[in-house]
């Protein structure tokens, strides 16, 4: 199943466990090319449709869900964004007509994210562009096996992530 991880924080900084040289590469050029392919993916969608990528995260999100909707909270954890974070960018998208507010049927109290006609429409539309530069840049180029074991690279260090929120 993989390494668990059973340094406690004491360990890890009292006597560190450095990468090798294999090990610093792998995470150097994770680091590097993960963060040049989401800038160039979100340069691609404001250029072409005037989103960024963590908008178009947020509507995909939002056309996912049977009625369009995503309560605030969760489309925080979602998409990797704080709350507040969120609430001024989903204002925004607002002011663009992408999505609206509402209230929460269930209590109330939580507030729902809504996608809009317009905002189905720019999604639509901005898709190709966004699938485009994912095969461009990553997909394309990659063999089925490579693929598959970055599905399950991630899929790892995911659960390993989940697990450290469960704790």
């Amino acid at each position: 199943m993989g390494a668990v991880l059973t340094d406690t924080p004491d360990d890890t900084v009292s006597n560190p466990r450095w990468l090798d040289g294999t090990e610093m590469g792998a995470w150097r050029g994770f680091i590097d090319a993960s963060q040049r392919l989401m800038e160039v993916l979100n340069r691609d969608l404001q250029a072409a449709h005037g989103i960024s990528l963590a908008d178009y995260r947020i509507l995909v999100m939002l056309s996912e869900s049977p009625d369009g909707s995503v309560r605030m909270s969760e489309l925080a954890d979602g998409v990797l964004s704080s709350r507040s974070r969120l609430t001024h960018q989903i204002r925004r998208m607002e002011v663009e007509g992408l999505v609206a507010r509402s209230t929460c049927v269930d209590d109330g109290r939580g507030v729902l994210a809504v996608i809009t006609d317009a905002g189905r429409e720019r999604l639509a539309v901005a898709a190709p562009t966004h699938v485009h530069g994912v095969r461009k840049y990553l997909i394309d180029l990659l063999e089925p096996q490579e693929l598959a074991a970055v599905a399950t690279v991630f899929a790892k260090v995911d659960a390993a992530l989940d697990e450290r929120d469960d704790a």
